[in-house]
């Protein structure tokens, strides 16, 4: 049996992890559990799952917590930190959204905890110490990601060495057919529809930019440890098959299935077994066409960023990922336009000064004050006047 923490429980990814744990009682148990804000789910999944202790980052209703819950409750990075690295705890679900997800993710790993990943930021932000810590403690880091889990399946029990290059799909978001004028104007009610994924807001805004497919080519360069140069994007409308990697003999072995988050959350959780499970079921014969094309770089130049600061390494991809969280945040709330987002990633990552070999603390550091420069910019250039 795996003894389980989840880090963002009350999110997409951590209830659908939840959803699976419920699935495989003999497989899994619950020993932490964290949320952001909601408290209510939070103490509605301490009751049914009885976990050793819980955090949430509101202290004031960490204390509520307590008065109603039978486990430990603490709060704050503190309390997330304590759960990640839970004595009782063997693998860690981040499933948090943001580089608040980064430290956590560094702890538990010191802490020799096995590692599912959902948290793009902490290999965007800070693969190279992040990789460098699994590697030196001998963990396990398995990614959540449909598209990574793919790779990760098409790669098992081959030679890197042998891999020509690694195609990520992409469906294209819900603004594939608009043209940049269009784009001016879009809504954050409109970037969130997304035509075949369901996810939480932050991460659907990003797959409306492309940034979701930037973040995944920095993801899959830190993971498989293959250069920027052999990994591709295509857009895919369908999100049938989510990767492919190509050999040197010119084989090609693809990742197919429906598109539902739990299947690559069981498969991150189960390995190396494979469980039966409720996921539906992919019917071939249903599947009118599969299609496939180059993404447009000058129309989302958020994917152009992300290749240039993978390639530029150091401390320009934590400043690419922080100008993005502070836009889209920012976009979220009204205050700019959706091409504003690509247009202040591009102006913090152009004022940066690179630091090439950072520590965590350089990384959060710098993490925070291109976030602090961001609001700056949004106050003071960007806001929209209603």
């Amino acid at each position: 049996m795996k003894h389980i923490s989840i880090l963002g429980s009350t999110g997409s990814i951590g209830t659908q992890t939840l959803e699976i744990v419920r699935q495989f009682p003999d497989e899994f148990k619950i020993v932490g559990l964290t949320a952001n804000k909601n408290s209510e789910l939070l103490l509605k999944q301490i009751k049914e799952f009885k976990p050793k202790a819980a955090a949430i980052m509101d202290k004031s209703k960490a204390d509520d917590l307590l008065n109603f819950s039978s486990c430990q409750v603490y709060s704050g990075l503190e309390g997330l930190n304590k759960i990640a690295t839970l004595s009782e705890a063997d693998t860690i679900v981040n499933a948090l959204v943001g580089s608040i997800g980064i430290e956590p993710t560094y702890n538990a790993i010191k802490s020799k905890k096995n590692i599912a990943l959902a948290n793009k930021e902490t290999l965007v932000a800070a693969g190279s110490v992040v990789m460098e810590e699994a590697k030196k403690n001998n963990i396990a880091l398995m990614p959540i990601d449909s598209e990574h889990s793919a790779i990760f399946q098409c790669l098992n029990g081959e030679n890197i060495r042998e891999v020509s290059n690694i195609t990520i799909t992409c469906s294209g978001g819900p603004f594939s057919n608009y043209s940049k004028q269009q784009l001016e104007n879009v809504t954050s009610h409109e970037a969130l529809q997304h035509p075949t994924w369901s996810m939480g807001n932050k991460i659907t805004i990003d797959s409306a930019t492309l940034m979701n497919k930037g973040f995944e080519v920095i993801e899959a360069h830190w993971l498989y440890d293959i250069g920027y140069d052999k990994i591709k994007i295509v857009i895919h409308p369908q999100s049938i098959v989510h990767s492919l990697v190509e050999f040197a003999d010119k084989s090609v072995i693809a990742q197919m299935g429906v598109p539902d988050m739990k299947i690559p959350i069981q498969y991150a959780l189960s390995y190396p077994k494979r469980f039966k499970s409720e996921n539906p079921q992919l019917n071939i014969t249903k599947i009118k066409s599969l299609e496939f094309s180059e993404p447009d770089f000058e129309k989302f130049p958020c994917l152009k960023y992300a290749y240039e600061a993978g390639a530029a390494g150091g401390t320009l991809p934590a400043v690419m990922n922080a100008a993005n969280e502070a836009a889209v945040h920012a976009f979220l709330g009204g205050k700019i336009r959706f091409l504003d987002i690509a247009r202040l990633i591009r102006k913090m990552m152009d004022g940066h000064n690179l630091i090439k070999n950072p520590g965590l603390k350089e990384i959060l550091e710098v993490d925070r004050k291109v976030k602090e420069g961001a609001k700056n910019i949004i106050e003071e250039e960007m806001v929209v006047e209603n």
